[in-house]
């Protein structure tokens, strides 16, 4: 059993926001590719193009109509991966202290090489965010880019996680969310961001923004002044076009 620090340094993690998220799967590409590439054994795949392909991912996005009282369905598109916990259960039920929590920065690793594949960790995650890769046979998950994030070779924009580098609707945000002065923590102030199911006592370090209330104002309110027809009368080419075109 691996015992978790009693505090931690910083709280680094990503604040997703619910409201601008366009489930566009970019980020999940993007986490593929690096984390195949770069730090650890490679994210396989088997029979990616056959009837049953099996692959390991470690984020992912979930999208679901959701219909609130009185109000239209919307969709929400919904990304998970590892929340680094700061009461992690991954890393307190791991048998070998393959899982652990950082005191430097609070990031939730596997050291892969201690890792039996025993999957406890993943019995104890309430997210399902652990992924037990199906060649290598331990347990892979989110490392917020830990060899990004630190890398000075890198520029400075790039030394934030892979997916929040890719986002293209900027919902993805990575920061020290035990500074209250963070741009992560007064965003979160800001937007009322909330723990994915706080109920099971884990402390997310991750947060989640709402969704903002859609306008309820009627869509021909705000045409109205582009329905407006420009002219009565056609002039100049679309006169000539207008007359060449009853002649037909």
């Amino acid at each position: 059993m691996t015992l978790l620090p009693e505090k931690t340094e910083k709280k680094l993690g990503l604040v997703i926001d619910l409201d601008t998220c366009v489930g566009c799967h970019a980020c999940v590409v993007s986490c593929k590719g690096w984390n195949t590439e770069n730090y650890g054994a490679p994210l396989s795949d088997e029979n990616a193009f056959g009837a049953e392909p099996v692959g390991s991912f470690l984020n992912r996005i979930h999208s679901y109509e959701v219909t609130p009282a009185d109000k239209p369905a919307h969709l929400v598109h919904f990304p998970k991966s590892c929340l680094h916990c700061e009461n992690a259960p991954c890393v307190t039920v791991c048998p070998t202290g393959a899982s652990y929590k950082r005191v430097e920065d609070g990031i939730v690793l596997v050291n892969e090489s201690d890792c039996i594949g025993c999957g406890l960790c993943a019995w104890a995650c309430p997210y399902g965010a652990r992924e037990m890769d199906p060649i290598e046979k331990v347990m892979k998950k989110c490392t917020l880019c830990v060899d990004r994030i630190y890398n000075e070779n890198l520029p400075k924009e790039d030394q934030v996680p892979s997916c929040v580098r890719t986002c293209p609707a900027g919902a993805r945000h990575f920061g020290d969310l035990g500074d209250p002065n963070s741009d992560v923590s007064i965003l979160v102030e800001e937007r009322g961001g909330t723990d994915l199911m706080p109920e099971q006592g884990t402390l997310p370090v991750n947060k989640y923004l709402p969704p903002r209330p859609k306008n309820q104002m009627d869509s021909t309110d705000i045409l109205a002044p582009y329905l407006e027809p420009i002219a009565n009368e056609p002039d100049g080419f679309f006169k000539w076009l207008d007359k060449t075109l009853d002649g037909i």
